[in-house]
């Protein structure tokens, strides 16, 4: 581990799988001199405090940002504009502030009007997760050799966004720099379209399991299964997203009902050549995934624990 990604203190707001994924791996790697987090119960406070993992549980937002030379928001995206109102005041001269959630124009937008000039602000975000959620469901391991996305807002100074992203890779992450608008455009492809067509899938085979007495979910087929994973991600994250995102996601939505009319013709005119030709194309990019590295026996939700290493 570098001096580069040490801090001194480390403010977390929320702490799920994200925050608590965080804690745990900068805790392992020697990150940070103090980690303090507080959420929004009273009931999470005191698991977070049971489990040990960081330094110090506070009550309120403004408490634990005091004299942290980090704050990560992990919270929902809707979430970000008013916290961020909330902290501004209580915010340490030369801090870095930051968040990891799945829009970056939105909380840009939502984010920087509230915060001092004497803070940077780098927004991240990264591309890793599983089903579950709450303080329990965090491990060292998750950010390991998957992406985390830096978006900096015009002007940022250069050496905090470096700052930050030597800490994201300390904890195992491949870092990227991109704009806001240019990285809610990828994620709309990537990951918010898939959860919303995961979503529609599963809402349609539970009207459907109501007539068959539930042989579509008994007998669901591994495909299923994963459309299942994905739709049981945190329903208020995934609200947030698409009202924060909605632009890049009907734009997305757009294409795919294209490409869907076009299966559906082939379909109905019985047209073999087209549908092998779309299957062939499609087998190539999760070949090209493999390859990259981007996929595991279990990949995202349920991924295997990979040891991290202790620095």
């Amino acid at each position: 581990m570098s001096a580069q990604a040490h801090f001194q203190r480390v403010a977390l707001i929320g702490f799920g799988l994200i925050g608590g994924s965080i804690a745990r791996a900068a805790k392992l790697q020697g990150l940070a001199g103090t980690i303090v987090t507080t959420a929004r119960s009273e009931k999470t406070r005191a698991r977070v405090a049971e489990l040990g993992i960081v330094d110090e549980v506070v009550a309120t937002n403004a408490e634990a940002v005091k004299d942290a030379d980090l704050v990560i928001l992990c919270i929902p995206v809707g979430a970000c504009g008013p916290v961020a109102q909330e902290i501004a005041a209580h915010l340490k001269p030369g801090a870095i502030v930051s968040d990891v959630g799945s829009v970056k124009g939105a909380v840009v937008r939502d984010m920087a009007p509230h915060l001092p000039k004497s803070v940077h602000f780098v927004p991240a975000h990264p591309v890793a997760g599983t089903e579950h959620s709450g303080p329990d469901s965090g491990f060292a391991e998750l950010f390991i050799n998957r992406w985390c996305i830096l978006t900096p807002p015009d002007g940022t100074d250069a050496a905090p966004t470096e700052h930050l992203r030597a800490f994201w890779a300390a904890m195992g992450a491949k870092v990227e720099v991109m704009t806001p608008d240019h990285h809610d455009l990828v994620l709309a492809i990537t990951s918010h379209l898939p959860h919303l067509i995961a979503y529609t899938i599963v809402g349609t085979a539970d009207e459907l399991a109501q007539v068959t007495e539930s042989e579509v979910i008994k007998f669901s087929a591994g495909g299923f299964r994963d459309f299942t994973r994905i739709a049981a991600s945190d329903p208020t994250m995934w609200r947030d997203v698409f009202l924060a995102n909605k632009e890049a996601v009907l734009e997305m939505l757009g294409t795919f009902t294209e490409d869907l009319a076009k299966l559906t013709r082939a379909i109905r005119r019985g047209d073999g050549e087209a549908l092998f030709d779309h299957f062939t194309r499609t087998r190539a990019i999760r070949r090209g995934i493999v390859e990259i590295g981007q996929d595991s026996a279990a990949p995202d939700f349920g991924r295997p624990h990979a040891a991290l290493k202790k620095p």
